[in-house]
């Protein structure tokens, strides 16, 4: 969820910035996404093992009733995202390449497998580690819960993604940056949320 310039972008990017310069097409929520996350993990954990601390399905394709771009975020959660040996070639083999990386934002990674190079869907894979990127891991969940759970929140951002995709954007992330205004006003309210919830 980080806001990103044009330099950000470039020096985050392991290859050539890829250009967006394509309207965002989003689609009505399909009752396959949920599946496709599951096959998706299913795969990551058979090659993974216990390097796997923790994985979930995020973004707005894991939200019931949202309209998303057809893509399935995860989230992958690992001891040491800078220890890429660790994790890198497994994925690697199942088709995933690593498309950006971020020493100075929780060194953050950032895989991807796409329709358009053969995978069956496409998929953004985030890695964090649970120390390092527990800021992150802690926002990304509150604001998927939140719209899971608030049927006028989740409208509200749903507007303001068919709005924003009747625009043309340079790069994708510029399309992400333009919603983040609405997207801290929805995540203050859940990560309140988590922070009242009675410890079990």
């Amino acid at each position: 969820m980080a806001t990103m310039d044009d330099d950000a972008i470039a020096d985050a990017f392991v290859v050539q910035v890829p250009p967006y310069s394509v309207p965002v097409i989003l689609e009505e929520y399909d009752s396959r996404w949920p599946d496709r996350y599951a096959a998706e993990a299913a795969a990551i954990r058979a090659a993974l093992g216990a390097t796997v601390l923790q994985l979930e399905h995020t973004g707005s394709t894991s939200v019931p009733g949202l309209a998303a771009k057809p893509i399935i975020d995860m989230l992958l959660i690992v001891a040491d995202t800078t220890d890429e040996a660790a994790y890198l070639p497994a994925l690697e083999g199942l088709g995933y390449t690593l498309r950006v990386r971020e020493p100075d934002w929780y060194e953050h990674r950032c895989l991807v497998r796409r329709v358009e190079d053969g995978a069956p869907h496409s998929v953004n894979l985030h890695v964090f580690s649970p120390v390092l990127g527990a800021p992150e891991i802690e926002r990304v969940l509150a604001f998927r819960d939140r719209l899971r759970t608030h049927d006028d929140e989740r409208a509200a951002y749903e507007r303001t993604k068919r709005e924003l995709a009747q625009r043309r954007w340079k790069y994708v992330q510029h399309y992400a940056n333009a919603k983040s205004e609405v997207i801290e006003e929805i995540l203050a309210r859940g990560l309140e949320t988590r922070k009242s919830r009675p410890i079990d």
